[in-house]
C-alpha cells in the first residue's frame, strides 16, 4: 500500500471515529488485528457490540466508498469479530456489522450504514 492510501485510510477513520463518537458511539478500540485480519473500529451502540468498516475515498472515480466492501472482505471481517468475541468472552451482547463510507474534503463527507452485513462465512 502507498503511503499517500495509507494516510487517506488512516485520515478516513480519525473522521469516521469522531462522526460516531458524535453519534453517541463508545469506541472500544481501533485497529484490532489478528492473524485472520483487521477490524477498523469496535465500538458500543447502546447495549450493542459494533464492528465498524471504514471506507474512505477520495473521489468516487472507481466507485464509492461503499462500493469497496467485497464479499471477501466481508467473511475476513467476520472471522476476526468472530475471535474477538471468543477472546473477550462477550458473547451477552447483541453484535452488528456497520460500514463509514468517508469522503475527506472541505465538508468531510460521512455516511453510516449500520447493520450493513450479516456475519458472512464459508467459501
Amino acid at each position: 500500500m502507498t503511503f499517500q492510501r495509507q494516510h487517506l485510510g488512516q485520515k478516513g477513520e480519525k473522521i469516521a471515529r469522531l462522526f460516531l463518537e458524535k453519534q453517541g458511539y463508545k469506541i472500544i478500540t481501533g485497529n484490532y488485528k489478528t492473524k485472520s485480519g483487521e477490524i477498523d473500529l469496535i465500538a458500543m451502540d447502546g447495549e450493542t457490540l459494533v464492528f465498524v468498516e471504514v471506507k474512505t475515498r477520495s473521489s468516487d472515480q472507481y466507485g464509492s466508498p461503499l462500493e469497496a466492501l467485497t464479499f471477501h472482505k466481508c467473511r475476513q471481517i467476520s472471522k476476526v469479530a468472530l475471535e474477538y468475541l471468543l477472546k473477550n468472552s462477550d458473547v451477552n451482547h447483541a453484535a452488528r456489522f456497520d460500514v463509514v463510507a468517508v469522503r475527506p474534503g472541505a465538508a468531510n463527507e460521512v455516511e453510516l450504514v449500520k447493520n450493513a452485513f450479516d456475519l458472512c462465512y464459508g467459501v
